[in-house]
């Protein structure tokens, strides 16, 4: 419109020169191109404007921008939008005390108001071209306008605004010493558990990811092809994609994602000795054909997630019979940590299909032996199955969670409790946050405790233990407690530093005594994603839960109790 208007201007002012200012938005390029540019310079060529249009086409700092607006007579704003609420430009014209024509969006009828510039109709060229033949005709009007637009906005700069925010503290305090109020504090309620939860960010993760699967180490923020892919980090990222795809199904396609882990755990898996690999190098060769106990049961435990909440049948289908193969040979592992992943993988499983009787007695055999483990290395000062916490401790205690409430198994509950209350106070700090057992060295029965290096993986196996645990109990102290292992990612630490990075959604690979460990492997972020899956999760339980009891539907289900281990409260399983 103001182009059309300068077709008309120029018959009568032909030294009028018309500068357009800017790039164009970085949304409106990336869906529309430079197709509204590229009309406007057709419309100068048909009006034959070249010599009186220019076009800026580029961002331009503050002090340039300022120095064009110095050089104008003019300044031109005509949206075409009356809910324009704010112009900075429009702001800059009048405190460089220039002469404005405007449409009248709101911001511009509040600041031009009182002849300080010119209103014209949207979307009406001849209207424009007279409002700009009128001023370039009438000099002393126009610089009338100018001094008036300029004078207003002697209030509007920073040190004028600053000295009116000392003025209402002033009067403020005045008003609060004549007449004292009490001040009132917002009443914390359940749901600051869960305040600030960052949104879901699998940038990394995707970024971490080519076609054959997720790249086991990162060198910085890229990935580091030298070491390849490991089967435990497509389990895990599989489970990402599937919980992700439950909470947010219409962010992507995950489907897509889900189905690259899945086929490399396929291609991992050895029909012959019924075992998965372990290390893929980037040339696609196994550099360690046999994973270990833990792997291995970590891919049966990815599996479980794929049959129980896949939405894609064929995904299913493969991961179950996968499963169906790969889950018998852990009942002759050796690895606690591998018994308690495919305790869990199974408690997974069932949801979907309770009736798998097999399934069913290798979980019972496998909780006994955990529980026969815990009994022969337990005491009352070390109540765990093994000499040494190592990695992935909380897992064992989840298992025994899990396992307890669903055979039922009451001992189990109650070691599983023990236990993880034990984790708990161990990896409490003094100042009240989560400080795990680090990797320098672990811990062994007698000897110092390791304080570094603190892995991600640690906080999130501790956050689902917790989580189990307050199913079932129904006590929100392991809600407290699973928050605290969870905000050890975002800076509540032994350095208070952060672990998890807002802008590309990675997590660091650790804490070592003066600093974080600046790579972002695979393990890392998806513990991370893990951890903010279930934060989210057990945030939409406890709301509804809450919105329940205020509508009073809130129907208990029957449960028994358990004998409570020492040192805890009672404890409560749901019955099936």
């Amino acid at each position: 419109y103001a182009i059309d208007a300068l077709a008309s201007v120029v018959k009568e002012f032909s030294e009028v020169y018309y500068i357009i200012l800017g790039a164009t938005h970085p949304c409106v390029r990336r869906e529309h191109g430079e197709e509204y540019r590229q009309l406007l310079m057709r419309k100068v060529r048909d009006h034959n404007l070249a010599d009186h249009v220019s076009f800026v086409n580029r961002f331009v700092s503050i002090e340039e921008l300022c120095e064009y607006l110095g050089a104008a007579d003019i300044y031109i704003t005509p949206y075409l939008n009356e809910s324009q609420i704010t112009s900075g430009t429009l702001a800059y014209a009048m405190g460089a005390g220039k002469a404005i024509v405007s449409t009248p969006y709101w911001y511009a009828e509040e600041m031009l108001a009182e002849g300080r510039g010119s209103l014209v109709p949207f979307r009406d060229s001849k209207a424009l071209a007279n409002s700009l033949c009128e001023m370039l005709s009438n000099e002393t009007e126009r610089h009338a306008m100018r001094k008036r637009a300029y004078m207003f906005c002697r209030a509007m700069t920073w040190p004028a605004v600053a000295r009116e925010y000392l003025e209402l503290f002033k009067r403020v305090r005045q008003e609060r010493s004549e007449r004292p109020r009490p001040v009132l504090l917002p009443r914390l309620g359940e749901k600051s558990r869960f305040d600030s939860l960052p949104d879901i960010n699998v940038d990394h993760m995707l970024a971490m990811t080519d076609s054959t699967g997720i790249f086991q180490h990162a060198y910085f923020s890229i990935p580091d092809p030298h070491h390849g892919y490991s089967t435990d980090d497509q389990a895990r990222a599989l489970i990402v994609a599937i919980k992700a795809a439950c909470q947010h199904p219409h962010r992507m396609n995950w489907d897509a994602l889900a189905c690259r882990y899945l086929t490399f755990l396929v291609h991992a898996f050895d029909a012959e000795s019924l075992r998965f690999g372990n290390f893929l190098s980037y040339q696609r060769t196994w550099t360690k054909p046999v994973a270990t106990d833990d792997v291995h049961a970590r891919a049966v435990w990815g599996l479980a997630h794929v049959v129980a909440y896949s939405s894609n049948k064929g995904h299913r289908a493969t991961a179950a019979h996968l499963m169906d193969r790969a889950l018998p040979p852990v009942v002759s592992f050796s690895s606690p940590r591998a018994w308690a992943f495919a305790i869990l993988a199974i408690q997974i499983y069932l949801r979907k299909y309770a009736g798998a009787t097999a399934y069913r007695k290798e979980r019972e055999i496998l909780t006994g032996r955990l529980l026969d483990q815990m009994h022969q290395n337990a005491s009352d000062d070390w109540p765990w199955p093994e000499d040494r916490l190592t990695y992935a401790n909380a897992r064992i205690s989840h298992a025994l969670i899990e396992a307890g409430q669903w055979l039922p198994d009451p001992v189990a509950v109650e070691w599983g409790l023990r236990s993880l209350d034990w984790l708990d106070r161990l990896q409490t700090s003094e100042d009240g946050h989560f400080s795990p057992i680090g990797s320098n060295g672990w811990y062994a029965r007698g000897g110092p405790r390791a304080r570094f290096d603190q892995q991600p993986i640690e906080a999130s196996v501790f956050l689902d233990a917790c989580i189990a645990a307050y199913r079932l109990t129904g006590d929100d102290r392991w809600l407290t407690s699973g928050r605290r292992a969870f905000e050890w990612f975002l800076g509540r630490n032994d350095l208070n530093l952060p672990l998890y990075d807002y802008g590309s959604g990675a997590c660091y690979d650790g804490l070592h005594p003066d600093r974080v460990n600046q790579n972002q492997g695979a393990e890392s972020t998806v513990c991370w994603l893990l951890s903010l899956l279930a934060m989210h999760e057990i945030q939409e339980e406890v709301n509804i839960q809450a919105v329940k009891q205020q509508s009073g539907d809130d129907h208990e289900p029957e449960s028994r109790t358990y004998p409570a281990p020492s040192g805890l409260q009672g404890v409560a399983e749901t019955a099936s």
